[in-house]
């Protein structure tokens, strides 16, 4: 497989068995979990839980991965779509579904590793303290809207990885691509950095 064969050249054999043998949860699969997704699996990740119980709309396209075709469709179809044809030995297990309490005992121990890229600040709080208490790994993004905005950072505290410039409130300032797209690649970073650098695999 082509993906497979050049990331040889960049990682050793031990990091591609780490990166092809977890799960990744990605909650949310907007501008961040979309974006987010597609770099982990560009650098290797090749099993995914997807959650999201939205259809892709015309407004998405601004910043998120998806083309005018996928318009009217599960974004968490969509997605599955475009990994598989990055990397047909990519595994999603795909949920149109809203995270929330009822649901979440039963999703949560199904990942190691999470992406927290939910719009709303109860649901990205519910996932993360769930996570932590549940000792699973979680990377969350906050603040991405606008442009020229503050730099943005990454904070790592114990199993949670928080990145964004953690000032901008996305309600007043407009999710745009470079900045959304600037905390989506930070927060894959943090997800690698997970998974190559910390022991996951005891979670």
């Amino acid at each position: 497989m082509l993906l497979r064969r050049g990331l040889t050249r960049y990682l050793s054999p031990e990091q591609l068995e780490r990166l092809r043998s977890v799960r990744v949860g990605v909650a949310g699969a907007g501008g961040l979990g979309s974006n987010a997704a597609l770099m982990l699996a560009r650098s290797g990740v090749e099993h995914f839980l997807l959650l999201d119980h939205d259809v892709v709309e015309a407004s998405n396209l601004n910043r998120q991965q998806y083309w005018p075709r996928h318009v009217g469709r599960p974004k968490v179809d969509c997605l599955a779509e475009l990994l598989h044809e990055l990397n047909p030995a990519v595994q999603t297990d795909c949920r149109q579904l809203r995270l929330g309490p009822d649901n979440l005992p039963d999703l949560l121990p199904l990942c190691p590793v999470w992406l927290e890229a939910l719009d709303g600040a109860a649901d990205k709080r519910l996932l993360v303290e769930q996570a932590m208490l549940g000792e699973r790994w979680v990377a969350s993004a906050s603040g991405m809207g606008g442009y020229n905005g503050a730099p943005m950072q990454k904070r790592a505290l114990g199993r949670l990885m928080l990145v964004g410039d953690f000032t901008t409130d996305i309600l007043q300032a407009p999710p745009l691509a470079p900045r959304v797209t600037e905390a989506a690649a930070l927060l894959a970073d943090a997800a690698l950095t997970i998974i190559l650098d910390r022991d996951w695999q005891t979670a």
